[in-house]
């Protein structure tokens, strides 16, 4: 089957993607690509692959509105960035009400863990790697005690999120955050595959097959659970009928 694209959608794959004649298969299941560094309140240089969250969270309110949409499948690729902005994208398809599905490719490093681990069921590939580390301040930092209880509170949001989300506990997460001697210069730990499924970060090991699965298969699910929608009330008759006779 040949699918034939607007002049505008050729202008745009051509742009974006710098060829035309792609598929444009209508599908129910909506795909979210968090790539590149997660962009917050400032604006990094045009060199960076960001992905701004002003642009996604408009995407995810009208995915939750769209009634042809049945399932939300987030694909990661992410080296982290702005701790509220990755926790606002976290908490978004945390909330979401239909079903949520995310695949970690590559990397779902630092404030990418809490959006991998949002999702209703969770992927990663053998070859993609988790890091977990502190949280870090950019900029300037006044060295005072106030900054330092800042940053823990920040910390502990964090932490909190992931453990609620995921099967990992707090202590192992934390023992993980800040073990030494595994990074250069840093502490944190790198998780490799199969290993974020070994200490219960993610759930399972797998590919974009076996992700769109299983949004479709939560989908099915919900829709065989959802109740069927009432009935509208029959409407009164307020026509006056035949005046009856003595």
């Amino acid at each position: 089957m040949a699918f034939e694209e607007s002049p505008s959608e050729k202008t745009q794959n051509l742009k974006e993607l710098g060829t035309t004649g792609l598929p444009v298969p209508k599908s129910n299941v909506f795909c979210l690509p968090i790539i590149g560094q997660i962009e917050g309140h400032i604006v990094l240089p045009s060199q960076n692959k960001t992905t701004k969250y002003e642009h996604v969270m408009p995407q995810l309110v009208a995915v939750e509105e769209n009634p042809e949409v049945s399932g939300l499948l987030v694909l990661l690729n992410t080296v982290g960035g702005d701790v509220e902005a990755g926790l606002a994208i976290a908490e978004l398809i945390k909330s979401f009400s239909k079903p949520t599905v995310s695949l970690v490719l590559g990397g779902g490093h630092s404030i990418g863990v809490p959006v991998a681990v949002a999702a209703d069921y969770s992927f990663i590939t053998e070859s993609a790697t988790m890091t977990i580390h502190p949280i870090r301040l950019a900029g300037t930092v006044l060295g005072v005690p106030q900054t330092y209880e800042y940053l823990e509170k920040m910390q502990d949001r964090v932490i909190r999120f992931v453990v609620d989300n995921s099967k990992i506990t707090e202590e192992k997460f934390r023992e993980l955050m800040f073990r030494t001697g595994e990074l250069a210069r840093d502490i944190g730990t790198v998780l490799v595959g199969k290993e974020a499924v070994e200490v219960g970060l993610i759930d399972e090991v797998g590919g974009l097959s076996k992700a769109v699965a299983k949004v479709k298969e939560l989908a099915k699910a919900k829709a065989a659970n959802q109740p069927p929608s009432a009935e509208p009330n029959p409407v009164p008759n307020l026509m006056p009928g035949p005046v009856p006779q003595p």
